[in-house]
């Protein structure tokens, strides 16, 4: 068993067990956090931040959690709701007037949170620095046209996802999504969680490590379907060097360049499963919370090729809403239980050449402890 550091309720001593357990198989290092009723109930962390196993992986480690990211700017949509500010069944181009050309005056807003607005590619953009010009992507999204009639499929919008909610918050607020995030979420909850990371922070962060049998060029790709193919996919591939770049941290790409640590995430998320307010600070009411586990669409996700449900912002697993990254960082809410965990680390795993439980591992650990 491999030591860890931090604290844990003993009657989550099961959250510890799988920790250490995947620190001593397949992670290199990794934190995992669990909040219940809007406090901290475990709080671990241990193994390595870098790949040659040199650096502890210590309290305040960050990493780039990916598309666990979308969590973040989910939120963000939903505090925008709540304040009534953002309609989520108004037109995109309500509030971005350029995004309604190319038969674009139809997609609403809650059609961008829940990938049923036909925009799943960022068409024509090949190379990763291309999503490091805010301006550039969103202009090309407003002019680009739809592959489907919105809500009437679903299919990942891996990276437009956050450029869609995020032009659609600074429109609104006249602050990018990362700085919404910062002053609205993260400073008055005091979480440890950045969308767009300053140079200060660069020393804290554990860089991605490609999964086993891999190069830092291993990269993102849709799954296989049950055929054995992949869909097609023409925009820009991200590699594990990317992520891992000096560029990526500085940028702010809202669906997958956050980071952070489990406690940060399980910080911000629990907000939600604990009706609106964590540690005596209110963030939306208890109705503004629901659309992030009220189902807006059921059925086969045309990018994921696999049966799934979204809702306004997250995907829904039985009891839970959350959502996880490439590589296996992941969170999972229950506003059943009030309770949220989250899993983040730096050893990536490929879902194509084995299987990943680490994070569903934590997950069920964790409702152990509810028994």
């Amino acid at each position: 068993m491999t030591y860890l550091q931090g604290a844990c309720e003993p009657r989550f001593a099961a959250v510890s067990a799988a920790l250490s357990a995947s620190l001593g198989k397949d992670d290199v290092g990794a934190s995992v956090a669990v909040y219940l009723d809007g406090e901290p109930v475990v709080d671990l962390w241990g193994g390595y931040a870098d790949a040659d196993r040199s650096v502890g992986w210590g309290r305040d480690t960050l990493a780039c959690v990916t598309s666990t990211t979308k969590t973040m700017t989910a939120l963000c949509a939903l505090l925008l709701a709540d304040r009534g500010l953002l309609d989520l069944s108004a037109p995109v181009a309500a509030y971005w007037p350029e995004f309604g050309a190319a038969g674009k005056k139809n997609v609403l807003v809650r059609h961008v949170l829940s990938h049923t607005a036909g925009l799943p590619d960022l068409s024509g953009l090949t190379a990763v620095e291309d999503l490091y010009d805010w301006h550039g992507v969103t202009t090309r999204l407003a002019a680009q046209a739809l592959e489907w009639e919105p809500g009437t499929a679903a299919g990942y919008h891996a990276l437009t996802f956050g450029f869609l909610v995020g032009e659609v918050v600074r429109r609104i607020t006249g602050r990018s999504l990362g700085e919404f995030f910062a002053e609205e979420v993260a400073e008055p909850l005091g979480a440890d969680f950045h969308i767009g990371l300053s140079a200060e922070h660069d020393r804290r962060v554990a860089p991605l490590v490609p999964p086993p049998s891999q190069t830092d060029a291993y990269a993102s790709s849709a799954p296989l379907g049950p055929d054995g193919t992949r869909r097609e996919y023409t925009g820009a591939t991200v590699r594990v060097r990317d992520t891992n770049s000096v560029a990526w941290r500085r940028a702010q790409i809202p669906a997958v360049n956050g980071f952070g640590n489990a406690r940060s995430v399980a910080l911000v998320q629990s907000v939600l499963a604990n009706r609106g307010s964590v540690g005596g600070v209110r963030l939306l009411s208890p109705r503004g919370c629901e659309p992030a586990w009220q189902e807006v669409f059921c059925g086969e996700d045309r990018v994921l090729r696999s049966p799934m449900s979204w809702t306004v912002g997250f995907g829904t697993f039985g009891s839970t809403f959350g959502w996880g990254g490439w590589g296996g960082s992941l969170v999972a809410s229950d506003p059943g239980s009030r309770m949220t965990v989250a899993y983040v680390m730096n050893q990536m795993l490929d879902r194509d050449q084995q299987d990943d439980n680490r994070g569903m591992e934590i997950i069920m650990a964790a409702y152990s402890g509810l028994q």
